[in-house]
């Protein structure tokens, strides 16, 4: 039985893509080359670099937003701590907590 259009959109791996290519000076790349784990291509590397990056972008931006967000909840409910109030309770919690250990 032939597979419909709409079931081989599903069945059948997408094809890959290719990022650009980026010019390095010499050195970078002979660093790049030495930084390799066993078996590691050099493409592999930067498959994973930029992952990695995608992902640490991702959680900055999330951070922002809440960060945000939670700024807006301050200012609407008037209950917020300046940076000063808050540098100064956790200085206390360290003083409290370095007397404990004496």
């Amino acid at each position: 039985m032939p597979l419909l259009a709409t079931q081989k959109q599903y069945t059948f791996p997408m094809k890959s893509a290719v990022l650009p290519q980026v010019r390095v000076a010499p050195a970078l790349r002979a660093e790049v080359e030495q930084c390799l784990a066993e078996g590691e291509s050099l493409s592999q590397f930067v498959e994973g670099a930029v992952r990695e990056a995608i992902e640490r972008r991702r959680s900055q931006s999330d951070f922002v937003s809440r960060g945000l967000a939670g700024a807006e909840v301050a200012r609407r409910s008037g209950a917020f701590f300046t940076a000063q109030q808050v540098a100064d309770r956790l200085d206390a919690q360290l003083a409290q907590a370095r007397q404990r250990l004496r």
